[in-house]
């Protein structure tokens, strides 16, 4: 946890905003997540006795959402998830989210993404592309339960 609490802290210093104990905690959380996580679970995964409440986990997660460190993205269950901003990731870009265990990924961007007409005098604020299906590890499980089954 400590390579990424080094990673965090250097992160949260180039954006020229102050380094805070929260901040440092929360980022190193997502850093060492390796997918996206709701408010809950980052907030499950922050030890107790650093005494970071529910109102400043959402509050950091805002604040590293707004500095482009992190991205937010919906799920199915309309509860926000955060990863942190790949590098060369900036802005809007695709993601993975599986049907079984809810992992959400961010996918490197193609020149082949798709992009839709709009009328005339219409401008696009944003655009949402989700992938979705089964990650590699309930791919696996679904195909060994399948070959379990025909025996």
């Amino acid at each position: 946890m400590k390579d990424f609490e080094s990673t965090a802290e250097t992160l949260i210093r180039s954006t020229g905003d102050r380094v805070t104990g929260a901040r440092v905690h929360v980022l190193a959380v997502l850093l060492g997540a390796g997918r996206a996580l709701t408010h809950n679970e980052v907030e499950a995964r922050l030890e107790p006795e650093l005494g970071i409440n529910r109102v400043t986990v959402y509050r950091v997660l805002e604040w590293l959402t707004q500095r482009n460190i992190a991205h937010k993205l919906s799920g199915e269950d309309r509860v926000w998830r955060f990863s942190v901003q790949e590098q060369g990731h900036g802005g809007q870009h695709p993601h993975f989210v599986c049907n079984a265990c809810g992992r959400v990924l961010c996918l490197a961007d193609s020149d082949e993404s798709p992009k839709p007409r709009l009328p005339v005098g219409f401008q696009s604020t944003e655009m949402e592309l989700t992938v979705k299906g089964l990650c590699d590890a309930c791919n696996e499980h679904s195909r060994r339960t399948a070959a379990r089954g025909k025996k």
